[in-house]
């Protein structure tokens, strides 16, 4: 999920609160400072507004320098303004004036608080009802982001939206893989079961051959039991992993070597272009299996007498291993898909080509536990790519 968080832009939380507190702040002050100056603007022009322009200028000058000749201000002062306004104390009106300015503010304060705040209340309300929608099991819940939340509460009602997602996929990965196992199950168990009840009916000839054949078919069933094992291992993360230091293109040129008979049965031309100074830290053996399982994913799904391309390269700091055929593809709604346990796509996996549907959701889980990824794209005009990415080896 590139996975580009829509909260980039948005402010950080302590930053959000902390700017809409300071505003507030800041715009009460200011708010309380205007009207006192107002005020005092409106009793210099009451208390002057009859006096002779040469007592205004005197007035003006002597309260620019009062020392200057103290007795005259005062004398003046008492002659044009109201006593009340210059007394000292809390008798004087100033301080009426402010305690009528809190008292008339502080109901503003709480509204503009709580409207301010509404954002980060509103996409908490929003998390808690996805989560009280999950919790009664629709595990694909979304929560809506609210445009001026800070970032952390986005990222959290992001990450949400990620872990209800995983949880819908699993959960409808569980519902059908539960199908498709029961089928994938009794496929071959009824085939042995069927043998079997036809040796003790006599029908079929008590010997080696019957007994291979319902060998085989427990054999098809026991592998199919590991590699559900091992997929379910390595989404636990505790996939067993014997480490050490690896060549991709020594590993594609082993899986290559493994099956180049079948390539030349379906008359496949391979070209490889393989970076041998490309090397990572993995298991030998489960990084064989993944190159493994894409060749023969496209031996059972690309064309006859098709192409396969396999290319290993370095990629800034993570080491490329690309597969590529010319077969019938997969729409692009498909590609995320592949992965998924026992899934087919119409076109390219129908279920007569054989395989059980879990050998790519093999491949990602072994890509996943080597810190990994296993992705894929669309080959104009037609073919998949299978593109394996794994942390290079630092020195």
């Amino acid at each position: 999920m590139p996975n580009i968080r829509s909260h980039r832009k948005a402010l950080p939380l302590r930053t959000w609160l902390g700017l809409r507190m300071s505003a507030l702040a800041v715009g009460v002050v200011l708010a309380i400072a205007s009207t006192l100056w107002l005020r005092y603007a409106y009793v210099d022009y009451h208390a002057l507004r009859h006096a002779p322009p040469e007592v205004r200028q005197e007035l003006e000058r002597l309260s620019a320098s009062p020392s200057e000749n103290e007795e005259r201000l005062w004398t003046l002062v008492r002659s044009y303004y109201t006593i009340r306004d210059v007394m000292p104390g809390t008798s004087n009106r100033d301080w009426i004036l402010v305690g009528i300015l809190i008292l008339g503010f502080i109901p503003l304060i709480v509204i503009v608080g709580f409207g301010m705040a509404k954002p980060l209340a509103r996409q908490f309300l929003y998390v808690s009802a996805a989560a009280h929608r999950v919790s009664d099991g629709e595990f694909g819940a979304k929560v809506d982001l609210v445009k001026d939340a800070p970032a952390e509460v986005r990222g959290l009602a992001d990450d949400f939206n990620a872990m209800s997602g995983q949880l819908e996929q699993y959960e409808r990965e569980m519902r059908e893989s539960s199908a498709m196992l029961a089928h994938e199950l009794r496929t071959p168990l009824n085939a042995a079961m069927g043998r079997v009840q036809g040796m003790l009916d006599s029908v079929f000839p008590r010997d080696d051959q019957q007994l291979q054949m319902v060998h085989r078919q427990l054999e098809q069933i026991n592998r199919l039991v590991g590699d559900l094992h091992l997929v379910s291992l390595a989404r636990a993360g505790q996939v067993s992993l014997q480490t050490e230091q690896v060549c991709l293109a020594e590993v594609a040129q082993e899986a290559l070597r493994w099956l180049e008979a079948p390539l030349n049965e379906a008359d496949i031309v391979t070209e490889c272009s393989l970076d041998s100074a490309v090397r990572i830290e993995g298991d030998r053996g489960r990084l064989a299996q993944v190159v493994t399982i894409l060749i023969q994913n496209v031996l059972r799904h690309a064309k006859q007498g098709g192409s396969l391309k396999i290319q290993v390269r370095s990629d800034r700091d993570l080491g490329v291993l690309e597969v590529a055929d010319a077969g019938p593809g997969v729409p692009a709604d498909a590609l995320p898909k592949l992965v998924d346990r026992f899934w087919r796509a119409d076109q390219s996996r129908a279920r007569d080509s054989g395989g059980t549907g879990l050998g790519l959701a093999i491949a990602a889980a072994i890509c996943h536990s080597h810190g990994g990824s296993l992705s894929f794209e669309q080959v104009l005009p037609s073919g998949l790519s299978c593109i394996v990415q794994l942390p290079l080896l630092r020195d």
